[in-house]
């Protein structure tokens, strides 16, 4: 992907406004490094000040959007249409239960679809089709 494609596409995360500050925290957290490493080169490249060597960041604005649960659950059914053309990186709330990550994927593949409860919800691809979903959403 160059340049010219990230300037057609668009990034958000949009998570459950109902959350504690600090589950809201670690969610945009936990959305932005898995949104980092499937995309990267939303990364800028690395730089130098005159102390030293500083990393890149994302030279995308990425929008942190608020959500119901109830709103999440309904959108992460709505987006499956738009894949894998819309990325889509779901957090479930396992996370809040689960003691690691091979307890976290078995809690995912065995529940139910119907069943599961989204903390939040990262969403990258043309920019039409995003905010077709989150154009709507308050900030």
């Amino acid at each position: 992907m160059n340049n010219k494609d990230l300037s057609i596409k668009k990034g958000v995360l949009v998570i459950d406004h109902s959350l504690s500050v600090g589950v809201i925290a670690n969610t945009a957290a936990i959305l932005s490094i898995n949104l980092g490493k499937m995309i990267p080169e939303i990364i800028g490249h690395d730089h130098k000040d005159h102390a030293g060597d500083h990393h890149g960041i994302t030279t995308m604005a990425i929008p942190i959007l608020k959500s119901s649960g109830q709103l999440l659950k309904e959108m992460r059914q709505a987006v499956k249409a738009y894949e894998p053309d819309l990325m889509v990186i779901d957090l479930i709330t396992a996370t809040q239960t689960t003691k690691n990550y091979a307890d976290y994927v078995h809690q995912y593949e065995n529940t139910p679809v119907e069943h599961l409860e989204y903390l939040g919800l990262a969403l990258y691809g043309e920019i039409k089709v995003v905010n077709k979903f989150t154009g709507s959403l308050g900030l």
